[in-house]
């Protein structure tokens, strides 16, 4: 009789340790938007454009641009295809300039990590009337295969910062946003 309530309960404990498993866990990684690394690909500076290429993280890089006074950024994903984010019509036309970083939402895996998400601060010249008054905004795009695009645009506030984590993490769930 001991014997079947010995083997049911090794039976029964592993049918529970998949719901033990650990939670997923996410971390930073940051690379530049701007200078070394990153390297100047191509312009002119008389008809005021410009183009380069930084690095990632898990195979992804970035391609800047510049023209008349605005950036962008595309998504160079691992299998080479580029994605193109269009900041400057996603967030604003206005006169813009990205930040001095990028940070890569990555869902840690075994002892590597993937990348789930993108956040750059974007800052934005709102009223060319008076250029020193900038918002600086948070752009987070998700990084889910073939789909990569702006999925949240976030104004500054207290926990900024925060709430970008969090819609980076979740951005496989979110809709692309369209331009305006």
């Amino acid at each position: 009789m001991k014997l079947p309530t010995l083997i049911s309960l090794p039976l029964l404990g592993s049918l529970a340790l998949p719901g033990l498993a650990a939670p997923v866990t996410y971390d930073s990684i940051y690379t530049p938007l701007n200078g070394p690394p990153c390297v100047g690909l191509d312009g002119n500076e008389e008809e005021g454009w410009a183009s380069g290429s930084c690095p990632g993280t898990g195979g992804y890089s970035l391609l800047w641009s510049e023209v008349d006074i605005r950036q962008s950024l595309d998504v160079v994903a691992p299998d080479g295809s580029i994605h193109p984010l269009e900041l400057w019509s996603v967030v604003s036309p206005n006169f813009s300039a990205l930040g001095h970083l990028a940070e890569w939402r990555v869902r840690k895996t075994g002892s590597g990590h993937t990348p789930v998400g993108l956040i750059v601060r974007y800052n934005v010249n709102e009223n060319p009337e008076q250029p020193e008054q900038v918002t600086s905004y948070l752009v987070v795009s998700k990084l889910n295969g073939p789909e990569i695009c702006v999925t949240a645009v976030i104004r500054p506030h207290t926990g900024a910062n925060a709430e970008a984590r969090r819609q980076a993490e979740h951005s496989a769930l979110q809709t692309c946003r369209l331009i305006r």
